[in-house]
């Protein structure tokens, strides 16, 4: 069973991937949550294939499920995901082994959200307990081994939330015996911290509007701080309590679009927004402060040397940034001064919001683009360099049915115990990508 107190240990070293790269391997083997066991975006396995085979990567297993944004999640022999039903949400969760359905729960759901294909925010696993966020903001705990429910919150009728657009989608942060979502409640409550074991509210903070971006740790003061962008500013909180650290105003240009997750690297944090460019702030390890060092944006998010990103969360290594832009383009950016180094256009189409994934394994970039491709590539100053690429899985049509009739590809994979695991909106599978 994963110790609750260590992976939270771990998950609070995470200022760049050097923590996560250094965390045990019984910790990395699972994908607990968002991005991985430290929402870092980087899969440290040894014994990962460095290169696959052409055609179909072959599939272990596959099963249906129904549609829906949210990424699987892999926790002690468990893959868990979220789907959409007619006018319900499920919590489904499979064999690790061999995709056999062990439970699912079923509640009811009337979304009133635009692109309404499903939930958007990806299951977190503490211990035995899932803690699952639905598109409407229904936050159920729901015990692993058994499915049965723990506690349930109607959060959207619970705090009055000013609802996004396209719905609740950041996925939840288990801190200690804290859970955090970022709701965008009314009366102070952007952002809630609620009891683990009861649901129960033990603080709130901010009345920013909510934005689609999932919270991550860092550490500041020798204290571990919760990094949030919200839909007006980038903001620092103690996990704890929800006080306030520190706070740099970030009010879009049109709405807040976010999605992707602030990157970090030593005492640098990245955001990238769809409408308005890319920005770099100092964490300085030594104090809870923070200040902006610089902010670059185009004349629109079509003609732009920044990096406009809307659903991909980029790769912050050595200095350089690497991430897709608002219509496809792969870009590197300097992170000195946000400067763009160079621009590809192979890897994934050239569309509006077209997207990434990026995971990072030693010097290889694992990426899956919205095509359904799994490519391995490496990604330098020098260039973007692809190693190899094979098709993990089919694009479908009701995340987004705009590309010609093929739809898209944009749900994050998990990779644990050398396999990656992929859904769409109509199934979840597994592949083999051991050496």
């Amino acid at each position: 069973m994963l110790n609750r107190r260590r992976f939270l240990n771990v998950g609070c070293a995470s200022i760049g991937a050097t923590a996560a790269l250094k965390a045990s391997s019984a910790i990395a083997d699972d994908w607990p949550q968002w991005r991985g066991p430290t929402r870092s975006g980087v899969w440290q396995e040894a014994g990962v294939a460095t290169h696959l085979p052409p055609g179909q990567l072959p599939i272990r297993w596959s099963v249906s499920i129904g549609s829906g944004y949210s990424g699987p999640v892999v926790s002690n022999g468990r893959v868990l995901v979220t789907d959409k039903q007619e006018t319900s949400e499920r919590v489904l969760c499979f064999s690790e082994s061999d995709g056999k359905l062990l439970w699912n729960h079923e509640y009811p759901c009337r979304y009133t959200i635009s692109y309404p294909a499903g939930p958007r925010a990806s299951i977190t696993v503490d211990e035995n307990v899932a803690f699952a966020l639905g598109a409407m903001g229904d936050l159920h705990a729901i015990d692993t081994s058994t499915g049965n429910v723990v506690w349930h919150r109607d959060l959207n009728a619970d705090y009055k939330i000013a609802m996004p657009i396209w719905g609740i989608s950041a996925s939840p942060l288990v801190y200690q015996d804290i859970v955090v979502a970022h709701i965008g409640g009314a009366d102070g409550a952007s952002v809630l911290g609620l009891d683990r074991d009861s649901g129960k509210e033990r603080w709130r903070a901010l009345d920013d509007r909510a934005q689609y971006s999932a919270p991550i740790l860092i550490r500041q003061a020798n204290q571990d701080v919760m990094v949030l962008w919200t839909g007006d500013s980038i903001v620092g909180l103690d996990p704890s309590t929800g006080k306030m650290h520190w706070q740099i105003p970030f009010r879009p240009s049109k709405m807040p679009i976010g999605v992707s997750t602030p990157v970090v690297e030593g005492d640098q944090l990245f955001i990238t927004s769809f409408y308005d460019g890319s920005v770099m702030i100092r964490v300085p390890s030594e104090s809870l402060t923070a200040e902006k060092l610089w902010h670059v944006r185009g004349k629109d998010e079509k003609n732009t040397e920044a990096l406009q990103s809307i659903i991909a969360t980029p790769i912050f290594r050595n200095g350089y940034i690497y991430g897709v832009d608002s219509y496809g383009q792969l870009r590197c950016l300097d992170a000195k001064d946000g400067r763009r180094v160079w621009e590809d256009t192979t890897a994934t189409p050239q569309e509006r919001w077209s997207t990434i994934h990026f995971v990072q394994h030693g010097d290889d970039t694992w990426m899956l683009n919205e095509l359904g491709e799994l490519i391995i590539a490496k990604l330098t100053p020098d260039g973007f360099k692809e190693v190899s690429r094979s098709k993990l899985i089919e694009p479908t049509l009701p995340q987004l049915s705009r590309r010609k009739g093929r739809g898209v590809c944009w749900s994050h994979p998990a990779f644990a115990n050398r396999h990656v695991f992929a859904r769409s909106d109509e199934q979840l599978l597994s592949a083999d990508c051991s050496a």
